[in-house]
């Protein structure tokens, strides 16, 4: 399985809002079957841009240790990795590996 697709799985999204102080509010997100993959920002907006990027830093890290990422289910068909990677700025790390077949 190439990053292309990788970076297509779609992973359980876990959310909690937590009050930190009174009428303080803080948003916790995280894909718990990839393991270290969470965010917590007062904005979710913001939690949800911090945890995507960490989903792309965790995945491409993997694979350029020659590692692979939880496979918990098929990838989206649908799916716009280099498209994802560019609107967080990691374009560029994202496009160098994305073609590159499994065993490279």
């Amino acid at each position: 399985m190439g990053l292309r697709d990788l970076l297509s799985i779609p992973y359980l999204l876990r959310a909690e809002a937590t009050e930190s102080e009174p009428g303080q509010w803080r948003i916790r997100l995280a894909y718990p079957e990839l393991p270290g993959c969470s965010a917590e920002s007062a904005v979710v907006e913001d939690a949800l841009r911090e945890l995507e990027c960490r989903r792309i830093e965790i995945i491409v890290g993997l694979v350029e240790q020659g590692n692979q990422p939880p496979v918990p289910r098929r990838p989206l068909s649908t799916s716009a990795p280099i498209w994802t990677a560019r609107e967080l700025g990691l374009a560029e790390r994202v496009a160098r590996l994305l073609d590159r077949s499994p065993q490279q």
